[in-house]
């Protein structure tokens, strides 16, 4: 393992270790497609049922954030500042970066993402129409 393999290793252990107590930290990676993630958002919430009291996302448009070990190390800083007990995280891409009713309108397809139209953004798989 490298050096710049540290970080996600040790998200990846956080999330493996299972529900430990709050507080609670999603990881959830975002791109224009399924293969490259170019978002990151995580939040953390203090108790069962409760929104994140606590939200922060992270970019990289060169290159997949799930590799990115700076990324990676401002993630992990992040959660240890908020004595983060349990950790969540999806390996794969659950959806579109762009937000809708921020990037985009209200229950519309977003324009720069025409791979996620459609598709169920859990399994990736084409919905019927």
């Amino acid at each position: 393992m490298s050096l710049k393999d540290r970080f996600a290793k040790a998200l990846r252990k956080k999330a493996e270790r299972g529900f430990a107590g709050y507080p609670l930290a999603t990881i959830a990676f975002y791109g224009p497609d399924d293969k490259v993630a170019t978002k990151v958002a995580v939040g953390i919430a203090a108790g069962e049922k409760e929104d994140p009291m606590v939200l922060e996302r992270w970019f990289n448009q060169r290159s997949d954030v799930r590799r990115d070990p700076l990324v990676n190390e401002q993630i992990l800083k992040f959660i240890r500042a908020h004595g983060v007990k349990s950790v969540v995280m999806t390996e794969r891409i659950i959806g579109c970066p762009h937000e809708e009713g921020v990037d985009y309108s209200e229950r519309a397809v977003c324009p720069q993402c025409p791979f996620w139209a459609n598709r169920d953004r859990w399994t990736g798989e084409l919905l019927k129409e």
